[in-house]
């Protein structure tokens, strides 16, 4: 199958997923996302204007600043496409899986710890220049599911997903890429909209990323666990059976 295909095949995939599982998905991403979203409103309300610092040392500052705002906006994806693993991986396909379920096979440490290594690359990436973070992040993308449907460790993870990618890059960059910047696009869209309707306060603010990142990072979870199993199955001819749509008792 050419790329094009296998691209055009993939997006369809993840939109049948996203469209059958949507309740269970978004209400996952509400309560990993909500608290996130403060996290990134307290980095975007830092007033660097206000600080008593030379010109020099604001702009260092202001580079940390900005460097913090992308490492909040990619933080949480790769957890939550490792929680989005077990939610579609579930022995039962019929219903969604508890809340209570996936709280309890969650790993936890390994996905935070994969979740800041793949943000701190990917920012020393893009300060390096943006292609070396563009490649970390193809690179990198799939540790989440990886750390679930094997059960590897956090850098154990990191290097299945590039063992996985290897040969399939512009696969993987062709479907993560355009969802993560129009995702990004579509989060400044809604910000913008929060903004004029709420004003410029904190709690818009919190408002805004909470709403975008919940509506939004689900895509890019799904995308990732749909590719991470198409890989393993084409690497090492089986893979876990994915539920791309609720099964009717």
């Amino acid at each position: 199958m050419s790329l094009r295909r296998r691209v055009a095949a993939t997006y369809g995939r993840i939109w049948r997923t996203y469209r059958g599982w949507a309740p269970s998905i978004l209400l996952l991403a509400a309560i990993v996302f909500i608290p996130l979203g403060l996290l990134n409103s307290l980095t975007l309300n830092v007033e660097l204007d206000s600080l008593d610092i030379t010109n020099g040392i604001k702009l260092a500052a202001l580079a940390l600043a900005v460097g913090a705002v992308t490492l909040t906006g990619l933080l949480g994806e790769v957890f939550f496409s490792g929680a989005i693993a077990v939610s579609l991986t579930h022995p039962h396909g019929e219903d969604p899986p508890p809340l209570r379920e996936i709280a309890r096979r969650l790993n936890y440490g390994r996905l935070i710890a994969v979740d800041l290594v793949f943000v701190a690359i990917v920012a020393v990436g893009l300060l390096l220049g943006l292609l070396p973070g563009i490649v970390a992040f193809v690179w990198l993308g799939l540790a989440g599911p990886v750390v679930e449907l094997e059960d590897r460790s956090a850098f154990g993870a990191l290097r299945r997903s590039m063992q996985l990618v290897r040969g399939n890059f512009w696969l993987v960059f062709l479907v993560l890429a355009p969802i993560e910047i129009v995702g990004d696009a579509i989060g400044g869209g809604l910000a913008a909209l929060v903004h004029a309707l709420l004003g410029h306060t904190f709690l818009a603010t919190w408002l805004a990323e909470s709403l975008a990142d919940a509506a939004l990072s689900p895509v890019f979870a799904v995308a990732a666990v749909l590719l991470t199993v198409e890989l393993m199955r084409e690497r090492d001819g089986e893979a876990p059976p994915v539920h791309l749509t609720p099964v009717p008792a």
